[in-house]
């Protein structure tokens, strides 16, 4: 179990997120049309996983919107936004942002993604929701980068991020 910060007050997530070398556990998601989104469908492609707690704050809109823009101009790589949101909620944010090259995916009926990738918080005013977070898994499954972002209001490094995504084309 991590902490991690809500506007500085502690809360924690359950288990602990994969290190880098580690295989990256598979997932099965609900996409913004309700058809899952599952590990499998991003075989021979690197895997941006941009984890948060809601599209409905303006850091985790600012998240997708940054990713949309740098990270998916890559080649051979997807970048899935995860939350909890519900993907009717998604689609809407779609449409109205007119994010088109990044892939979204709820975990609201997949409690094991929370606990197996560590960014379940559970307690504190965001129990239930996703930690910030950003995980990297390579063409081979194995997980390149991960980011628990410790103050749930601060944006990712993107940065990083990118820059390790940059040395795998």
């Amino acid at each position: 179990m991590e902490t991690i910060y809500f506007k500085g007050k502690p809360c924690h997530v359950y288990g602990t997120m994969p290190s880098v070398g580690d295989s990256a556990p598979c997932f099965h998601l609900a996409g913004k049309d309700l058809a899952q989104v599952q590990c499998n469908d991003f075989r021979n492609k690197t895997v941006v996983l941009n984890i948060f707690p809601s599209l409905d704050t303006e850091i985790c809109a600012r998240s997708v919107r940054r990713f949309n823009e740098e990270a998916s101009k890559l080649e051979d790589t997807v970048v899935i936004c995860v939350s909890m949101d519900l993907p009717f909620a998604m689609n809407r944010f779609c449409t109205l942002e007119g994010i088109n090259d990044v892939v979204f995916a709820s975990a609201f009926r997949s409690p094991l993604f929370a606990q197996k990738f560590g960014v379940q918080i559970c307690d504190g005013i965001l129990a239930g929701l996703l930690a910030r977070a950003v995980i990297i898994i390579d063409k081979d499954r194995k997980v390149a980068y991960r980011e628990l972002v410790e103050e749930i209001t601060n944006e990712p490094d993107y940065e990083a991020a990118l820059r390790v995504l940059e040395k795998r084309i």
